[in-house]
């Protein structure tokens, strides 16, 4: 039996690194800006916006060193490097942003059974601020949300963040003219609802992955029509997809080839598969290749099932798999 396995490590961070330490910066900021203002009016309001504000900025420096981590070089005792500590981030940004909500409602339950006057052009002219740092942090992140999930959910904390600025000057300026102090929780609920809404599929992606279960954008059917296109491949099984970060994806997989092939051949047939993987955005790939006279049958195959390759293996760099048929 051969092995092989190829990946791609090659992910510029700087534009990243570089967008993430802008939005701690200018976020850092209007949370102090925010905090004077609340306690200058006793704005509970401003007060508990910039509260909401200083748990974003914490969850972009989570996601900046998350990033930072890529760059730690593989070990012996983590095989893979700290990738892994990206989904980990994503879940936790997930958590603090449904936390957020939780706070958010208790505070608007509270302030709609228990009005409290309020300054509605102060209100106004800091959440307008507000609206145009988050616009821009989100801004930001916009052309790579969609690329990793951490960005992803720094997109979503941001615009939630502007609605929630949205929500305030509405109802600041709406409290100007009529002094309804009600309308501030009414508009913090349907602000709630959105941000519950935006998050929920960031909280599942990234417990999925916590899990080692099949990143969202890999096709498992793709992945074995690809390989069984390939001349030479009789079949593939023990397929294993997983992330490695919120970035990069691995497989490791079993190809069953033609008697007889040429060791050359093989090599083709795994490079073939490694080019139409990438399309299905798997960039780290561990194959196995079996004869199909041998097969994977028997007291090997149980054996392999059984046994759990070393944290030191080379092959598949301390991924565990069992097999159960």
């Amino acid at each position: 039996m051969a092995h092989d396995h190829a990946h791609s490590h090659e992910i510029n961070l700087t534009h990243l690194s570089r967008s993430l330490m802008i939005g701690i910066t200018l976020n850092a900021a209007f949370v102090i800006v925010e905090a004077g203002a609340g306690f200058w009016q006793n704005s509970l309001a401003l007060l508990s916006d910039a509260g909401h504000n200083l748990f974003d900025v914490a969850s972009l420096a989570l996601a900046l060193l998350a990033f930072r981590l890529l760059k730690v070089q593989p070990s012996d005792q983590y095989t893979y490097g700290l990738r892994k500590t990206t989904i980990l981030v994503a879940l936790l940004n997930a958590v603090i942003l449904l936390v957020g909500v939780g706070g958010i409602g208790i505070e608007a339950v509270m302030r709609l059974w228990h009005p409290e006057p309020l300054e509605g052009g102060v209100m106004a002219v800091v959440a307008g601020a507000g609206i145009l740092i988050n616009g821009l942090t989100a801004f930001l992140f916009l052309r790579d949300k969609d690329k990793d999930l951490n960005l992803k959910g720094a997109y979503l904390h941001m615009m939630a963040d502007a609605l929630v600025s949205f929500g305030v000057v509405i109802a600041g300026l709406l409290i100007m003219q009529t002094h309804w102090y009600w309308l501030d929780p009414v508009i913090s609920f349907a602000i709630m609802a959105v941000i519950v809404i935006s998050t929920w599929s960031l909280l599942k992606d990234s417990l999925r992955l916590s899990l080692d279960g099949v990143p969202r954008e890999v096709d498992m059917d793709a992945v074995r029509t690809a390989a069984l296109h390939i001349p030479g491949v009789r079949d593939i099984h023990h397929i294993h997809v997983w992330a490695m970060s919120t970035a990069q994806n691995a497989m490791t997989a079993h190809l069953v080839v033609a008697p007889g092939m040429a060791i050359a051949a093989t090599e083709g047939i795994k490079e073939t598969l490694r080019t139409a993987l990438e399309k299905q955005h798997i960039n780290h790939c561990t194959f196995e290749v079996e004869s199909e006279e041998k097969g994977c049958t028997g007291r090997t195959c149980s054996q392999q099932q059984a046994v759990l390759p070393s944290s030191h293996d080379p092959v598949h760099h301390g991924h565990s798999h069992t097999h159960l048929s």
